[in-house]
């Protein structure tokens, strides 16, 4: 599953919340420019056209891969229903790669 974004947010990549065990590898690259971007996920349903059952979705910060300017790596150990990638600054293009364990 691969995303990019050049500004603000990107779309989300719903993930399989059935998968056994619920494992997530990602690396961001930037590919252009100098952005400043940070990872976040949800725990909102996103299964709907709305984002989520109350029309909005929270988006929480990855604790280690927030406002970076180089390339990174990290994990999600735990269930989140999408991750998505965002552009806080700067200018150029980030492009978010994931693999959900049994998924790839």
């Amino acid at each position: 599953m691969i995303v990019s974004s050049s500004s603000g947010a990107s779309d989300p990549l719903v993930m399989n919340l059935n998968a056994t065990p619920f494992n997530v590898g990602f690396g961001v690259v930037v590919t252009s420019g100098s952005p400043t971007y940070t990872v976040q996920h949800t725990f909102d349903n996103l299964s709907n056209s709305s984002g989520s059952a109350s029309g909005f979705t929270t988006w929480f910060d990855h604790p280690t891969i927030a406002a970076q300017t180089a390339n990174a790596d990290g994990n999600y150990a735990f269930p989140v229903s999408g991750i998505r990638v965002n552009v806080t600054s700067g200018t150029g293009t980030v492009t978010l790669t994931l693999i959900q364990a049994g998924i790839a």
